[in-house]
């Protein structure tokens, strides 16, 4: 299972990150999991307001939570 999280950043732009973590991951763990995804490369920062952020599920095999940037 993995999770979609989009967070704004200061660019204006969407950074979309996908987040590997069971059905019942908590939303605040899935955005702080991106949260600091985005924060470790050269993007500018983004915003770290929860109520920002879009968070949605995609049907997948489970797996550990690990974070991919799109």
């Amino acid at each position: 299972m993995f999770w979609m999280v989009a967070l704004l950043a200061q660019d204006g732009m969407q950074y979309v990150y996908r987040v590997y973590a069971p059905d019942d991951a908590l939303p605040a763990d899935l955005f702080w999991a991106a949260f600091h995804r985005h924060d470790e490369g050269p993007h500018p920062r983004a915003s770290d307001s929860f109520d920002a952020a879009e968070i949605w599920r995609n049907p997948t095999t489970p797996a550990h939570l690990t974070v991919h940037q799109y």
